[in-house]
């Protein structure tokens, strides 16, 4: 096969001489792991902006007034 070709396709990165491949498995892990971390982060604040804008709308709505029992539903249950 043609190594300019997979070259081109799979372009090596620069890797310092220093490092090794263990380090730079590392190195991208952890990168990969920050980046999910970010993504997570921003979206644990967005939903929490979203709850907290529902409950302050949620809020600002009185609440229904609770449901009377009719005679009918209790003399039933006396019945029993």
């Amino acid at each position: 096969m043609d190594h300019a070709l997979i070259n081109s396709v799979f372009t090596p990165t620069a890797v310092n001489k220093h490092e090794t491949k263990g380090d730079v498995t590392t190195r991208v892990a952890r990168e990969i792991l920050d980046q999910e971390t970010a993504a997570r982060d921003a979206k644990t604040e967005r939903l929490r902006a979203a709850r907290l804008a529902r409950e302050a709308a949620e809020a600002s709505i009185p609440a229904a007034p609770a449901a009377k029992k009719t005679a009918k539903s209790s003399a039933r249950k006396a019945a029993k």
